[in-house]
């Protein structure tokens, strides 16, 4: 199912399939799980049994924070929070933003340099 959402969604913006592989792993903020909005994801290169998104909630970001990401197995994100499920096959390089009616995707080159 969430392969069918993802596919459409990159299919109906032009950009390339590219979901994480199944057992890969992804960094989200515990804020994630709450009602704060809006919803905000980036994704890197993949690496090392990661998937390269690193998703939160809300305006703050602390990625220096060691606790703020959480490692999340790809396949137990639809049970944080829906909302992401859609954005997550796009390929390295795309970010996100979305409050459930409001989205914003646009590619950010910067995070695919290492």
């Amino acid at each position: 199912m969430m392969d069918e959402i993802q596919r459409e969604f990159c299919k109906s913006h032009g950009i390339g399939f590219s979901p994480p592989e199944a057992d890969s792993i992804l960094g989200v903020s515990l804020n994630v799980k709450t009602d704060i909005l809006p919803i905000n994801g980036l994704r890197h290169l993949p690496s090392r049994g990661t998937s390269g998104w690193y998703i939160w909630a809300g305006d703050d970001f602390s990625p220096e924070d060691d606790g703020f990401f959480q490692p999340l197995h790809y396949s137990h994100i639809s049970m944080w929070n829906p909302l992401v499920i859609k954005y997550l096959a796009l390929p390295p390089g795309w970010r996100f933003l979305t409050d459930g009616s409001y989205e914003d995707i646009w590619f950010d080159k910067e995070l695919l340099i290492e």
